[in-house]
């Protein structure tokens, strides 16, 4: 049987397509491509997630939000800061757990996404 063998894009539907590919290229640094999108090239030890949570899982944010974006960072307090002085919508949790560390934020579209920062050395 074939199998999936990782996570080969994610893909955002938005209102303003033009204004939240700014506001990622902004507060995030994702620089897009004229193609409207940014291809991350991947380093020895990286991995990406695949999971799927019940209906009511509050970790998704609202009801309506079908799906959520983790987002690899090297400093997640340095990020946090940045996103808060720029007046974007940060949730006060942070979760350091055996993984790494988590934190969450919102978008100028309301899409809750998280923020991830590896233990040292992976």
């Amino acid at each position: 049987m074939e199998r999936v063998t990782g996570i080969g894009g994610i893909f955002l539907r938005a209102r303003d397509g033009e204004a939240l590919r700014a506001w990622y290229a902004e507060h995030l640094g994702v620089d897009m491509g004229e193609w409207g999108g940014k291809q991350f090239e991947w380093t020895a030890g990286g991995s990406t997630t695949w999971a799927v949570f019940d209906a009511d899982a509050e970790h998704l944010g609202e009801p309506t939000q079908s799906f959520m974006v983790n987002y690899r960072v090297a400093d997640l307090d340095a990020m946090l800061a940045q996103l808060r002085a720029a007046g974007v919508k940060v949730s006060d949790e942070v979760s350091d757990t055996d993984y790494g560390r988590f934190g969450w934020a919102h978008d100028i579209e309301g899409n809750k996404f998280e923020l991830w920062q590896p233990p040292a050395g992976e």
